[in-house]
């Protein structure tokens, strides 16, 4: 079949705006990684953009050595993987009630959890429930208030409906019960959506700090990105503006490049073993009832 004129105008402009799209989103981390192999005074003279300047890796032998960086991704890591388990275990046992037909009140419970996408009890609340429940300074405390994200569970509740309701109307009918449908059936019908909620999980375990900042006074129990936080505030500016204070923060600079890699490319190599499943998950996911 030939392609029209017009067709191919606009794969081309498609393509040439998500290329440019994907540089403005690749260049930043490109300077990031160029800025960590670079000197002290490539950096403070400015000459760094893209490409190392007197490539050396001063910073990440500072880095990689501190026993407090090493902890703290190792607790990341844990943290991680306990919370994503938890929270896909969580999200199936509420998005599969919620897409089934025959589940009574089933449109006024998707309202309801619905309606928590945009309003929520607020910080102060949180902070005090956390406390009650005595979490505060727990592992715990990092993974209860977040562990359902309604966006992801509609996106699953949704998979879940697109399934075809034969199956599990079969399976039932052979004698298998709803814990059983779900397991033997819906669940490994699911892998693309479920690949791609436990990246999103991930991702969004391993980038939050704030809820460490406010519960989490332990040294031993600071994400990596809680670290990163207190590493980037520690070499800020301080009041003085002379000279030499500038020049120590642009000296900084390539410490605090070299740690954003370093809590950067764990999470990043976690993409290419659930790339497959993404875009059919979010695909699929998007069906509406």
């Amino acid at each position: 079949m030939i392609q029209k004129t017009s067709d191919k105008i606009i794969d081309f402009f498609n393509i040439a705006v998500m290329i440019i799209a994907s540089l403005v989103c690749l260049f930043p981390f490109i300077n990031v990684i160029a800025t960590s192999l670079s000197s002290s005074n490539a950096i403070t003279s400015g000459k760094v953009t893209f490409i190392p300047i007197e490539f050396n890796l001063d910073f990440y032998k500072k880095v990689l050595p501190d026993p407090s960086m090493l902890q703290s991704l190792k607790f990341t890591i844990y943290l991680t993987i306990v919370y994503v388990f938890l929270a896909l275990l969580v999200t199936i046992f509420a998005a599969y009630p919620l897409s089934r037909k025959r589940l009574r009140g089933r449109k006024t419970l998707t309202i309801i959890v619905t309606l928590t996408m945009y309003f929520s009890g607020g910080m102060v609340p949180s902070f005090l429930i956390v406390q009650k429940l005595h979490l505060l300074d727990t592992i715990w405390s990092l993974i209860l208030p977040g562990l359902i994200n309604t966006y992801y569970l509609i996106i699953m509740k949704s998979f879940f409906t697109s399934i075809p309701e034969s199956l599990t109307e079969a399976a039932i009918i052979d004698g298998c019960t709803e814990i059983g449908v779900l397991f033997k059936i819906v669940l490994p019908l699911s892998m693309p959506v479920l690949a791609t909620m436990a990246l999103f999980y991930a991702v969004q375990r391993w980038n939050s700090f704030q809820d460490a900042l406010f519960y989490i006074t332990s040294p031993e129990r600071n994400p990596l990105q809680l670290k990163l936080r207190a590493i980037v505030l520690a070499n800020q500016v301080n009041d003085r503006s002379d000279a030499e204070a500038m020049k120590q923060a642009l000296n900084t600079e390539g410490l605090k490049a070299a740690t954003l890699v370093y809590a950067t490319v764990p999470i990043l190599i976690v993409y290419p073993w659930l790339q497959k499943y993404f875009v059919k998950g979010m695909t699929i996911g998007a069906v509406k009832e």
